[in-house]
């Protein structure tokens, strides 16, 4: 009997302690700033730093560094206009600049124009897409230009590639796409 006492003493003792505790907060914070970070707006004037050098917004008409913006329209303009441009890319290095294009084309380009760019990638064959012409089609008057401005801005069902490369790779990429042409 005495120990059913103790254990129900016990087992109360129990219940009152987990009906005070605070379940949302823990009791002790041993380094409080790392369970409590202090947050600070982004471009507001703060108090840690001296006057005049709180974080400013860029001047207008910049470009961050190593980026080159793209020129030219999304028009058939544009696009006409784009197949009068050149590859800038070193033409020393065109076996690089050709290896990395085919790296790059498998990656993006393959599962839809197909690894020999007839049109007849896996998409295709599961007929997930339809329509994915060869680049040997003599109605294609293609050019790496206009290969870099199809993969900028994207055409009818294809999308841009703009955010997944960038203007070097994009150019290999369109070297490559001229390759796959004379190979077919």
């Amino acid at each position: 009997m005495k120990s059913i006492i103790k254990l129900g003493m016990a087992f109360g003792l129990v219940l009152f302690v987990a009906a005070c505790a605070e379940k949302e907060s823990p009791n002790y914070q041993y380094m409080p700033n790392m369970y409590e970070p202090v947050s600070y707006e982004a471009y507001q004037k703060v108090d840690f730093l001296p006057s005049g050098s709180e974080a400013m917004l860029p001047a207008e008409n910049t470009v961050p560094r190593g980026f080159m913006p793209y020129d030219i329209e999304n028009t058939m303009e544009g696009k006409e206009l784009s197949k009068l441009r050149t590859s800038p890319l070193d033409s020393l290095m065109s076996e690089a600049n050709l290896a990395k294009g085919k790296e790059l084309y498998d990656i993006y380009c393959a599962i839809c124009h197909g690894s020999k760019g007839d049109g007849q990638g896996t998409l295709v064959k599961r007929e997930k897409i339809l329509g994915v012409p060869s680049y040997a089609d003599v109605a294609r008057n293609i050019s790496v230009g206009g290969v870099n401005h199809v993969i900028y801005y994207g055409l009818n069902a294809m999308g841009s590639h703009a955010s997944q490369l960038n203007s070097e790779e994009r150019w290999q990429v369109s070297e490559y796409v001229m390759k796959l042409k004379q190979d077919l």
